[in-house]
This record gives C-alpha cells, sequence and structure tokens, in this order.
C-alpha cells in the first residue's frame, strides 16, 4: 500500500465537510495483473434521484525542491488513473487535489494552463489551513 500524501487527512476532511461520503481510502485499480491505488475514492448521493457523482481524487503536495518534476510525476499518475477508471469504472471521475497555492504557483501559469488543456485535467483545489475545498476545475 503507498504512502499517503502529506495532505491526505485534510483532503478527506475537506470532502467531508463539502458533502462528499468517503467510499474508499485508498481506491484500488486493477487492470490486468496490476494493482494501483488512487488516494480517495468519494460519492456525493444525489436525494432526489437516488444516485450521485462519483469521483477519485489523487492528492498530490508539490513539496520537492523542484516543482516541475512533481508536475511530471503528477500528470504521469494522472493520466494513467485516468486511463484505467475509462475503462473499468467509467462513472467516477478523476481529480488531481491540490493546495491553492500550488494551484497559483502552477497551474495557473502557462505551463499548468497547458498541461490542464492538453490532458483534460481535473482540479479539486483546497485551503489546507482552513481544510476546506475551494473550487473544482473540470
Amino acid at each position: 500500500m503507498p504512502a499517503k500524501d502529506i495532505y491526505h487527512d485534510t483532503v478527506k476532511l475537506s470532502l467531508i465537510k463539502d458533502g462528499w461520503t468517503i467510499t474508499h481510502d485508498p481506491l484500488l485499480l486493477q487492470y490486468g495483473t496490476k494493482d494501483l491505488f488512487v488516494d480517495l475514492g468519494a460519492e456525493k448521493i444525489l436525494a432526489a434521484e437516488r444516485s450521485g457523482d462519483k469521483i477519485a481524487v489523487e492528492i498530490k503536495s508539490f513539496i520537492s525542491p523542484s516543482p516541475m518534476n512533481d508536475l511530471e510525476k503528477a500528470i504521469g499518475q494522472y493520466i494513467l488513473y485516468k486511463n484505467i477508471l475509462e475503462e473499468i469504472e467509467k462513472d467516477r471521475l478523476l481529480y488531481l487535489a491540490v493546495t491553492n497555492i500550488v494551484y497559483k504557483d502552477i497551474f495557473a501559469e502557462p505551463i499548468g494552463k497547458l498541461v490542464m488543456q492538453k490532458n483534460h485535467l481535473r482540479l479539486m483545489i483546497f485551503n489546507s489551513h482552513r481544510q476546506e475545498i475551494e473550487e473544482w476545475i473540470n
């Protein structure tokens, strides 16, 4: 089982505060003979429909000395998980969870915008101090 990101509990609490139910911690993806783990699986039930939205959330802290190295790893992991989810669980959307600071420093910059657009990247932006989701970007 992979190590948890430093913001794992913060993101989990932020999702719960936003009305999500954590269904998997972590979410196991099995494809062929390989097992992969997305940090969290969550669901939000819409009472009127008796169904809901299902998401998978991969949490990234971007705390290494090289933010571009962190970006490369995060995007590679995101694409791999997204491809597998599209095959085995089409109704679950994948989000990359990053702090509001990482969003401003990387994803609001031209290189981040390019990566988001070209890879159809979904972001969940959270405030680590308030433990709240600030924005969802689809």
